[in-house]
């Protein structure tokens, strides 16, 4: 356990401890192709087939010889016939020849390039001529066979999330099923006499329970299974039973608040009692109370209890970590710099994630703002909200016009 007079743990180092820690999945299950969207790939996916399959036509027009293109002037070739998707020419086209195609349709033998209509003059069914004035050469608009992917490439990897563009992939290869991840189950509950769900009537001193439905957006954002255990009440039997049956069906146990270095209530008690948990004192703003570590088989991510700080460090911590436990191929934050409109308050010492609002300025150049009040338990401006304004440790405040780094939502 880190001790409350010590230093400060950075971000980057929770983080490495974390993945040090947490080894991937390798259940993997089969499933079909319509059923594996948003799914992780856990096998290497190799084209049996070129795609395109043959060299076809890119627009509707007229197949021909490159050689045949005028230099200069125009140039009358004989029409001896017409390719349809599906219906190719059977013959083969010669010097002086030229088929009617249409987009996706077969090059017939013989052809490499293909005019589209928009640029040939075509006199009836028996001729088309061409300009050398529409600068024209040779092999343009054909698809060629294994453009986009070839036979024995590898064209996707495990760890890759499959969407549309990816199911589009496997199906155009001939695949009916794949083997995926098999999905990580996460038991999330919260703790506390004070807590009433959505929907109750308050009672005198008690508030909505506003993180478990934060938690539970998040999640389902990831493609995990989940299991809402409700709000468990402060008593020590109760708790302690509430986190041995979200560690015996679940691969990841969440919650949030009591994992403060000095809080001393049920929850730090039971964790300490049942878990191998380490709970940190992260060099962040909001979220500096961490736990992480297990209980029994399952991962635990105790969360802090103020509603913002609950979901900056899921997003900084539980995510990339619940993202690698399912088998998720590793990417880093995606922050990019940009220019702040407005001037920002922060004190040195800690990595400050500040709500922010992208806009574009008047001048046409892409800008972000503070999102108002940036207080760990002001949720309303994390609702306006669209990035993060990453600010460093030794960051002591930002003026209007300097550049800051952004981590959109």
């Amino acid at each position: 356990m880190q001790k409350p007079t010590a230093p400060l743990l950075s971000v980057e180092t929770a983080l490495a401890q974390i993945f040090d820690e947490i080894i991937p999945t390798t259940a993997q299950e089969i499933v079909s192709v319509t059923e594996s969207f948003k799914r992780i790939l856990a096998e290497e996916i190799i084209s049996p087939i070129n795609v395109p399959s043959y060299d076809n036509s890119a627009m509707d027009g007229y197949a021909l010889l490159g050689k045949d293109l005028p230099e200069d002037g125009t140039v009358t070739l004989n029409l001896i016939g017409s390719s349809f998707a599906g219906t190719p020419f059977k013959g083969r086209v010669e010097a002086g020849e030229s088929v009617r195609i249409m987009t996706g349709a077969k090059i017939p033998d013989g052809a490499d390039t293909v005019i589209m209509q928009e640029k040939a003059t075509p006199d009836g069914d028996k001729t088309v001529s061409f300009s050398s004035a529409d600068n024209h050469r040779a092999g343009e608009n054909v698809r060629f066979a294994g453009e986009d992917m070839k036979t024995g490439e590898a064209v996707l990897q495990p760890g890759k999330v499959l969407g549309a563009a990816e199911l589009g992939m496997i199906a155009s290869l001939g695949y009916g099923e794949i083997a995926v991840k098999k999905r990580i189950k996460i038991a999330f509950f919260s703790t506390g006499d004070e807590l009433c769900s959505a929907g109750e009537e308050l009672g005198d001193g008690q508030i909505y329970d506003s993180n478990r439905y934060t938690v539970f957006s998040m999640l389902s954002e990831l493609g995990v299974e989940l299991i809402d255990l409700g709000i468990i009440r402060d008593q020590r039997d109760l708790i302690e039973q509430a986190f041995l049956d979200a560690a015996a069906q679940a691969d990841v146990v969440i919650t949030s608040g009591g994992v403060s270095v000095g809080d001393a209530d049920f929850v730090k008690e039971t964790l300490d009692k049942l878990g191998n948990i380490n709970f940190w004192r992260i060099a962040m703003k909001p979220g500096k109370p961490l736990a992480f570590g297990k209980i029994n088989d399952a991962w635990f991510f105790g969360l802090p209890g103020n509603p913002v700080s609950a979901m900056v460090t899921f997003l900084q911590f539980a995510r990339p970590a619940i993202n690698h436990l399912a088998g998720k191929e590793q990417s880093r934050p995606f922050r990019i710099p940009i220019r702040c409109a407005n001037k920002l308050k922060k004190r040195p010492g800690r990595l400050e994630f500040q709500r922010g609002i992208l806009e574009t300025a008047d001048n046409g150049e892409q800008v972000v703002r503070g999102a108002g009040a940036q207080g760990s338990h002001i949720l309303r401006s994390m609702s306006i909200a669209d990035c993060f304004i990453v600010l460093p440790e030794d960051n002591s405040g930002v003026e209007a016009g300097e550049m800051v780094e952004v981590e959109p939502f």
